[in-house]
């Protein structure tokens, strides 16, 4: 139950100490949790209740988990002003552009007004910004709704269903007329005529009921859809940012954190290594120069087969590290952990819709996908490699595969596409494994 200012005048005239006996039942309520307001005339209005003064603290303590629940935040709660480092990640220009950006947020915060465009690459922080306006917010106590663009459609697909407790038009209303508007993620999934349409008449609404809105992209502003454009440009009402990228935040970007592989590259690429014989030497040294000039310039695809630990992967990360050094965006990945991924992203937690996540994979500009035929080899499995290998071989987009099992092993689907000779080049590297030529690099204690 809420109180106005003109309710707590009423409550302090009826009560003048107002105040609360902590360690004994309230004297003013006297434990009913309720008093009756006072009428002009000084007589008390018994038509009435109010909270009393004792019931204000736990009021607020509801109030804020009510606006908790509502908010949709969850765990990103913990994403606030407070753990966001002002400079960003990156050189000295981006940290200035951060930090700048930075501050017009925790203005913005502070009293929301038009619309924030937050773009830049995945891992910029353009996420954590946003999260931070909205709680602020909820610290402030107002209310505020986050939800990514992909898990809004979901939403409003499933809201059609018979079985949804939410009808379509009561969820869609409930987000149009959020107090304050958090969308994340707005990019490939409003690709489809349904979702630009949705999504148009959310923007139209807001804009022109003038509700704050804050919306992330990994798309800039001039390539968003003509119709976000209109809203976008217009310089009174959007405030639009690019958080700039750089070497290192596109290195983080990249599946390649474990240190093995951010190591891995051509100059530390053991092409001497003991036991090989002359035609196992110049083997590898042509599979070396193949993934040279893949790396230099990348079309088609580029087939690697081999024994674990002949060095195919070594070279299929040697040739992701060296676009990256360039600042073109790659995609490696070990296919069991895609399957893995995409199977989570059906969990409830998860915060990444199932098609957002595998579009950016299939539309990646690189793709390498490594341990190919290590993977369950259930049906679902099966589909989802043949509907990954079949999008980017008909858009013949450049991808890398390493693969211990030969092709006759293959899903036909997919190695009759990975072995026509107009796209892919494959290339079976009969290098043992390298690491029983390595020598130990601690001997082992003696008993």
């Amino acid at each position: 139950m809420d109180t106005s200012s003109e309710d707590s005048s009423q409550f302090n005239s009826l009560h003048p100490n107002g105040t609360e006996d902590e360690a004994d039942e309230c004297p003013i309520c006297k434990g009913a949790g309720f008093v009756h307001p006072l009428l002009d005339s000084g007589e008390t209005d018994f038509s009435r209740v109010l909270p009393c003064q004792c019931q204000q603290p736990h009021l607020q303590q509801e109030k804020l988990h009510y606006l908790e629940r509502y908010s949709n935040l969850g765990a990103l709660s913990r994403f606030t002003f407070a753990t966001l480092s002002p400079g960003g990640k990156g050189e000295t220009t981006s940290r200035e552009n951060f930090s700048r950006i930075c501050q017009d947020a925790m203005s913005f915060a502070s009293e929301p007004q038009g619309w924030i465009f937050l773009a830049g690459p995945a891992g910029c922080g353009k996420t954590h910004i946003a999260c931070a306006i909205a709680n602020y917010r909820l610290e402030m106590g107002h209310p505020v709704f986050y939800i990514g663009v992909s898990e809004l459609l979901d939403h409003l697909r499933s809201a059609f269903s018979p079985s949804s407790e939410l009808s379509y038009d009561e969820l869609f209303e409930r987000i149009r007329n959020a107090p304050l508007l958090v969308l994340d993620d707005l990019g490939v999934e409003s690709t489809t005529p349904w979702a630009r349409e949705k999504l148009e008449q959310l923007f139209n609404y807001r804009f022109n009921s003038n509700l704050p809105t804050v919306i992330t992209s990994d798309v800039p502003p001039e390539n968003q859809d003509e119709r976000l454009r209109k809203y976008l440009s217009d310089n009174d009402f959007c405030q639009t940012y690019t958080i700039l990228p750089t070497a290192e935040a596109k290195l983080e970007q990249s599946p390649l954190q474990l240190e093995m592989l951010k190591k891995m590259t051509f100059d530390n690429f053991d092409l001497k290594r003991m036991n090989l014989s002359s035609e196992q030497r110049q083997n590898l040294k042509a599979a070396f120069q193949l993934a040279e000039e893949f790396a230099s310039h990348p079309e088609g695809w580029l087939i690697f087969q081999g024994l674990n630990g002949c060095g195919k992967t070594h070279l299929a990360a040697s040739i992701a590290n060296y676009q990256l050094a360039q600042g073109n965006p790659v995609f490696f990945i070990q296919v069991p952990d895609l399957l893995d991924h995409l199977r989570s992203t059906f969990g409830a937690e998860s915060r990444i819709s199932y098609d957002k996540f595998f579009e950016k994979i299939k539309t990646a500009p690189l793709l390498i996908l490594d341990d190919f035929g290590q993977q369950s080899v259930t049906p679902w499995a099966q589909e989802k490699l043949y509907q990954l290998i079949n999008y980017r071989y008909n858009a013949m987009l450049p991808t890398v595969v390493t693969m211990c099992a030969s092709l006759d092993e293959i899903e036909v689907r997919c190695s009759s596409r990975m072995v026509d000779p107009r796209l892919s080049l494959v290339f079976n590297i009969t290098a043992p494994d390298y690491r029983g030529d390595t020598k130990p690099v601690r001997k082992a204690r003696q008993p």
